[in-house]
């Protein structure tokens, strides 16, 4: 029995809600949490991801010998170290490559600048974790509790019909109750569409610095290749 004009509240509205009504809202707030544990989750990692390229590209800058850096690295042992994953997989395959006998200096450069392609796919594809969900929250959820408030409203006017006089006080909380759905639906999805955006356009400005630093890097390997006879002469 639905409550009366006096008595509405919104618990009182949900819980006296028809049992698909209630799923869709139950639905909906999962996915709202779920969303929320991304939004907080990725926002940190992606403000750590930054600073720790911050530094780690002025550490690059400050330091003459690559190969000091490179004993030095730690990035193993942190995800968020995405910059230095980078140059410790392009410094790696340019110390292998080094190695090699009568190799050329240009084979050595492509060498590096694929493998420097590969870590740059890996880290991009790190900091799109999550993104998909989040799209899929912010662009389905408003329609998911637009069902709900349909449904609960068929099942207000069928209500309806069977009563003599419909007054605003058998009318109004069915529907009320079945516009909460849409209102949680959009509670959903607001956040995730903005989070969607946020993390896309950081996503794509750490990407940017990611090619940025892999140029900056292969030149600076190239240049030292220029320097070792061995691999100049084979040049």
């Amino acid at each position: 029995m639905h409550a009366t004009l006096e008595q509405m509240t919104v618990w009182g509205l949900i819980s006296e809600a028809s049992l698909l009504v209630q799923l869709v809202m139950l639905t909906l707030v999962l996915a709202s949490l779920a969303s929320w544990y991304l939004i907080i989750t990725r926002s940190l990692a992606l403000g750590r991801c930054d600073r720790l390229g911050k530094v780690f590209l002025r550490r690059t800058r400050q330091t003459q010998e690559l190969a000091q850096l490179y004993r030095q690295g730690q990035a193993e042992n942190d995800r968020d170290a995405a910059l230095e994953r980078i140059f410790r997989a392009g410094y790696a395959e340019y110390a292998q490559l080094r190695r090699e006998p009568g190799i050329a200096a240009d084979a050595v450069i492509d060498g590096v600048e694929r493998q420097l392609l590969v870590a740059i796919s890996e880290e991009e594809e790190r900091l799109a974790r999550g993104l998909p969900l989040l799209a899929t929250v912010g662009s389905v959820s408003p329609y998911i509790g637009l069902f709900g408030t349909v449904w609960g409203i068929m099942n207000s006017f069928i209500g309806l019909s069977q009563v003599q006089q419909a007054t605003l006080s058998t009318v109004a909380p069915g529907i009320a109750e079945a516009l909460i759905a849409t209102a949680i639906g959009l509670f959903a999805a607001i956040p995730a569409v903005i989070a969607y955006n946020r993390f896309s356009a950081r996503s794509g400005v750490l990407g940017a610095r990611f090619y940025a630093f892999g140029n900056e890097l292969q030149g600076r390997l190239h240049r030292s290749l220029q320097t070792s006879p061995s691999l100049a002469q084979a040049a």
